[in-house]
């Protein structure tokens, strides 16, 4: 049960960060630098909401996986490859923080697919 419930407090902790982040990016415009040709050049209010959104997704799923439900299992898993993926298109505009976010992803998604049934057998 101990890594599964890890994983679901570092869900919620990284539902966290990922708030903060958008309210960064929405609040102060000029809190993110923008690289000159990228591929995924939006503005940074516009990556502000989808940090802010997707943020407020995997807290739920975080707590979901608390309750040892099986659609929080799989929230988890779903919103921390969102996450990932969506921190990888940020990387150009905050490089440690994407891969830290990218890091804590990766191993939530492994405590979850590995030890996701321990917290509902609870």
């Amino acid at each position: 049960m101990g890594f599964a419930t890890f994983a679901a407090i570092m869900l919620m902790i990284a539902g966290s960060f990922q708030i903060l982040a958008g309210l960064a990016g929405i609040f102060e415009n000029e809190f993110y630098v923008r690289t000159a040709n990228y591929f995924l050049e939006f503005d940074v209010t516009v990556w502000g909401w989808i940090h802010l959104i997707w943020g407020v997704l995997v807290l739920i799923g975080g707590f979901g996986l608390l309750q040892g439900s099986l659609w929080g299992r799989t929230l988890g898993v779903i919103a921390a490859a969102g996450s990932a993926l969506i921190n990888f298109a940020f990387i150009p505009y905050y490089p440690f923080w994407s891969l830290l976010i990218i890091a804590i992803d990766v191993f939530i998604i492994w405590a979850l697919t590995a030890h996701g049934q321990d917290i509902a057998s609870e």
